[in-house]
């Protein structure tokens, strides 16, 4: 089994979470928390459980075939945090461009 996906799988629910965190801080129209954030919260977090188990690690251990369907887990959840932290980016610009409104 690839070690970046016992690696990955971990680090990308922490970087959901801290996500999780700045969206709630911008409070963008759209709620990506509810939307896509919860949800992939709750696959990476099945997948984190998985990877801990006794059996997965002994079914994994000698795994030759199917590892592609492991590796599209990892390309799922990098894509779609690629494409959140883009929407924060722009939630943040548009939060500050509405701040500077508010002032003048």
């Amino acid at each position: 089994m690839d070690k970046a996906y016992k690696e990955d799988i971990p680090k990308y629910k922490k970087v959901l979470e801290a996500l999780r965190d700045d969206f709630s801080r911008v409070r963008p129209k759209t709620d990506w928390r509810k939307l896509r954030l919860e949800l992939l919260l709750a696959h990476a977090a099945r997948l984190h459980r998985q990877l801990q188990s006794p059996r997965f690690a002994r079914e994994t251990a000698r795994l030759r075939k199917g590892v592609v369907m492991f590796h599209a887990d990892l390309i799922y959840l990098r894509a779609n945090i690629r494409a959140l932290r883009e929407i924060l980016a722009e939630e943040k610009r548009a939060a500050a461009r509405r701040q500077r409104v508010d002032r003048a």
